[in-house]
């Protein structure tokens, strides 16, 4: 009993001690949404061109290009060999 009143004690002075959380910044919740954009464009490619072949990853690669263009976003970096 008296453990648990020491550990509730504890944690009520860790609340009022640690400053309030403050809610995600301006500029991090526009990098979330830019990566979620980013990665909506991805799976629209993919989607779109699903085949392994030559042409097909081309054909995929000029699509999200285009739609990371279209978004203002920058664009991904190459995967490097190996990967």
């Amino acid at each position: 009993m008296n453990r648990t009143i020491t550990l509730i004690a504890s944690f009520a002075a860790a609340l009022v001690l640690i400053p309030d959380l403050a809610p995600a910044s301006q500029q991090g919740t526009q990098v979330i949404k830019s990566w979620k954009t980013s990665d909506n464009c991805a799976r629209q490619a993919q989607t779109a061109f699903p085949d392994f072949t030559a042409e097909a990853n081309a054909k995929r690669d000029a699509k999200l290009k285009e739609c990371l263009e279209a978004n203002r976003l920058a664009p991904r970096a190459p995967n490097a060999p190996g990967q």
